[in-house]
């Protein structure tokens, strides 16, 4: 079948999955008290901590709200006040030029042929929107985001569902079957073949040192790099 546009995800398909853990969240957990103290009294970070200190028993000192984020964030704990302060700080770090996002260069390249080539490009991703733009804008192969024709998160709904996939195609406006989504979650692939867009399981030996193969790969298309996909 051909393909007529191609979704991807980011972490452990076209960026490393060590990024985020080592080199992101180390730098939001770094930077929180200074953050805080500096940009504490602005409603969009104040809407955050107080979020944090009522679901605390009302704390009424930002140092305890930091201590319970920077808790949160050894937990990698999924929620949504961490992660919107975090993807404010991010974007101080991405701006100031403190770190570049991660991305293999095979995955550049690919993304930069297809685009060259014609074919749409999309991110669904469970990081905000605003995350995913920062992600790309500030990446090692500099700023890719004029490649992309859409971003999606999971206000599409979990990655593991496929009626998110199908939502993802009624927004992309094509048939489910033009549509390879790239990713390195099985899981993730299984809902998106159920709602019929094709599949490429991207099994990055720097991710996943023992390779998934055989029944592991569930039936998808298995690669170990983007170079190796194929498609008309």
């Amino acid at each position: 079948m051909p393909i007529r546009a191609i979704l991807t995800d980011i972490e452990g398909t076209t960026s490393s999955i060590s990024f985020v853990k080592d080199v992101l969240f180390p730098y939001a957990r770094r930077a929180l008290p200074g953050f805080v103290a500096t940009r504490g009294k602005e409603p969009a970070v104040r809407k955050w901590l107080d979020t944090v200190a009522t679901e605390n028993g009302g704390m009424c000192e930002d140092g305890m709200v930091v201590e319970v984020l920077q808790g949160w964030i050894d937990e990698d704990r999924k929620h949504t006040a961490l992660k919107a302060l975090q993807g404010m700080i991010w974007a101080d770090g991405y701006r100031s030029a403190d770190f570049t996002a991660h991305i293999y260069p095979d995955a550049a390249d690919a993304l930069k042929s297809w685009h060259a080539d014609g074919t749409p490009l999309y991110v669904y991703s469970s990081g905000s929107v605003p995350a995913q733009r920062l992600f790309f804008g500030h990446s090692d192969a500099g700023d890719l985001t004029p490649m992309f024709s859409g971003w999606f998160d999971t206000e599409m709904g979990g990655k593991r569902e496929a009626d998110s996939y199908r939502n993802i195609v009624a927004a992309m406006g094509l048939p489910a079957g033009d549509i390879l989504f790239l990713s390195d979650v099985v899981e993730e692939l299984d809902a998106a073949r159920e709602a019929g867009l094709q599949t490429a399981l991207i099994d990055r030996l720097e991710d996943y040192p023992k390779p998934r193969t055989g029944e592991a790969t569930h039936g998808h298309t298995r690669v170990e790099t983007f170079d190796r996909i194929q498609f008309d």
